[in-house]
């Protein structure tokens, strides 16, 4: 190891030139403050360095550790300063101009017309939250924040009134991998702490409390001080010395000389014998191992700063998407005003232009499409459907039921285009279709609330809930060729509720009830119909929480997750979730629980049952 000034491939900065070199520059070593213990003369190799009118930035022990941390050095014999390496501090802080942020040709892939640039997303939420934290996004757009929040282990909420962006934005997070970051409350992150600062490791316990926050990478803010003070150096220095003093004394005996440690040159002089060659090379192997050593001490005890955006992950583990539910709007009336903050009574208007061409579509669309079960076999083909004056019946379609091609008449009742049909509708429109001499009542409808799916008959009328495709909303750009599952009816969940040891309950589906047109009859259909399926184990009426997670179906799962997760799956593990029959729970404390279907087609159902 040597200093010299820099040549002149060095001051260019090129890369290759600056590889196996560290920068540093002199820095002022006095203070024009002090006491006795910072007034004195000392000695650096050989020359004696008087302090003269002013005072030592640290007394005669910190001294003494930046001479044995290499971090002295004399520009002339008569200046004795403090080595500054470039690299003591190596970051900068980021100001207000993000030029790192800047869009081109290499950017992020877009899925959306307005789609945000993550990076700049992600140091938002970097700079003003915590792991833990809730971020809302009101314009969810393509669902960038809720994707750099969901990464960085922060909850989140956003909205948006296309639900064209919302399913961009759920397709795009639950088919993300996210790195698994070692969390500072875990075992791990406690190891890996220690690991770092070079410490014991903490015997405190551990709960995975994900607001602890992460185990960051941090870069070292090295200053005079934090050598001074760092007493690892003499303990480094002295079991080295062990080491180095006997080769130094063989060496000079070999080579006739009395060098002292900073004398012995770097290469070895071709003229020597080869005893003293290896001793040369052994004893720069030794020093330059304990330089290595001290520097590490010095970056480990010195002032850190830490880098929130490069928390450690472990490689072995891949993180998907934590439990979120996408919820509609809610069933609560909206009252307008107008240009003098009046309300405007919409019960004495009739419908608008925008809500006739709405319902117009629909009927449109439902006479080619008709009704879609579980099955493909299973539809209901309407041979007409009319307009009819009713309050919520708003069409009565016509349809042949079994083999005897019974005529049947539904009841159409159409929900609205931004909105939720709660259970109460359902009951309102199936009275009018029972006073109206109607077999059935189909609902069709974006979202239902919790309660209407318990809601399947009212006397001798049959209530179906057919679930409207979110391409509906596109109408003016949808072909209508009548091939597209637009209205599905997706049945009841068929479960049975089982007592498990030590007071809890477990959950075992068995099918789907579904409603075959074909009979008018109502049965279940078996589990190999259903593509997964999930449980709020105590759910609260407001949210569907997924707390235990079950996938099924015809197809391979297991293979299917290992090609998406590019993994090796623990099929233990798997065979726990690949079941139906759900792991046991305690019982509910609000008395409910939630089961949430999902078929091959990507239609989903859920239903509340209540638990004693």
């Amino acid at each position: 190891m040597t200093r010299r000034v820099m040549n002149d491939a060095e001051r260019r900065r090129e890369p290759m030139a600056l590889s196996n070199v560290r920068v540093y520059r002199h820095d002022n070593l006095k203070s024009q403050s002090g006491g006795s213990t910072t007034g004195f003369d000392y000695e650096l190799h050989g020359i004696t360095f008087q302090r003269g009118k002013g005072f030592w930035k640290t007394n005669i022990e910190g001294m003494n550790r930046l001479n044995r941390a290499w971090r002295l050095g004399y520009p002339t014999p008569r200046s004795l300063a403090y080595v500054r390496f470039i690299d003591d501090f190596a970051v900068t802080p980021i100001t207000d101009l993000w030029t790192d942020t800047q869009t081109g040709a290499f950017t992020d892939e877009k899925v959306y017309v307005v789609q945000t640039n993550t990076k700049v997303t992600e140091r938002c939420i970097l700079m003003a939250t915590d792991p833990g934290d809730l971020v809302l996004d009101p314009t969810c757009g393509s669902g960038t924040s809720a994707y750099a929040a969901e990464q960085w282990g922060r909850r989140w909420i956003t909205i948006d009134t296309s639900r064209v962006a919302l399913a961009l934005a759920r397709a795009r997070i639950m088919g993300a991998r996210y790195p698994y970051y070692v969390l500072a409350d875990s075992e791990d992150g406690q190891r890996k702490e220690a690991e770092v600062t070079r410490s014991v490791p903490s015997a405190a316990p551990t709960h995975g409390d994900l607001r602890q926050g992460f185990v960051y990478e941090r870069v070292a803010h090295i200053t005079l001080k934090s050598i001074a003070h760092n007493a690892e150096i003499d303990v480094i220095w002295e079991k080295s010395q062990a080491t180095l003093e006997p080769i130094l004394e063989q060496l000079n005996a070999a080579v006739r000389q009395k060098w002292q440690d900073w004398e012995i040159p770097r290469d070895a002089d071709d003229k020597w014998p080869e005893p003293a060659k290896k001793l040369h090379a052994q004893w720069w192997q030794q020093r330059i191992a304990r330089q290595k050593e001290i520097d590490a001490s010095i970056a480990a005890k010195a002032e850190f700063e830490f880098l929130y955006d490069k928390p450690y992950d472990d490689k072995q583990t891949v993180r998907v998407a934590g439990p979120f539910t996408v919820e509609s709007l809610s069933p609560h009336r909206v009252l307008a005003v107008d240009e003098n903050d009046e309300l405007i009574d919409g019960a004495s208007k009739s419908k608008t232009g925008d809500e006739q061409d709405f319902v117009r579509m629909i009927l449109e669309n439902l006479t080619t499409a008709g009704v879609q079960q579980a099955h493909k076999e299973d539809k209901i083909a309407f041979t007409s459907v009319t307009a009819w004056p009713g309050y919520l019946v708003c069409a009565e379609g016509r349809y042949t039921e079994g083999a005897a091609g019974i005529e049947r008449r539904a009841a159409i009742f159409i929900g609205p285009e931004f909105g939720t049909v709660s259970r109460p509708d359902l009951v309102e429109a199936a009275r009018e279709a029972g006073d109206s001499g109607f077999d059935v009542l189909i609902a069709c409808a974006f979202n239902y609330d919790a309660r209407s799916a318990e809601f399947d008959k009212l006397g001798r009328i049959p209530v179906l809930k057919a679930r409207m495709n979110a391409d509906l909303h596109m109408a003016d750009d949808l072909k209508n060729t009548g091939k597209g599952n637009l209205f599905v009816i997706f049945g009841e969940p068929d479960i049975d509720i089982l007592n498990a040891p030590n007071g809890k309950i477990q959950v075992k589906v068995n099918g789907v009830d579904v409603f075959h047109p074909n009979t008018g009859e109502v049965r279940s259909d078996g589990a190999d119909g259903i593509a997964c399926w999930f449980i709020d184990t105590d759910y609260n009426e407001e949210s569907f929480f997924v707390r235990h997670a079950y996938f099924l179906g015809a197809n391979d799962p297991y293979k299917a997750l290992k090609t998406t997760l590019k993994a090796e799956i623990n099929e233990e593990a798997w065979a726990t979730l690949n079941s139906d029959t759900s792991r046991p729970f305690d019982k509910p404390m609000n008395k409910r629980i939630a089961v949430k279907v999902i078929n091959h087609l990507g239609d989903e159902v859920m239903k509340v049952f209540r638990v004693q």
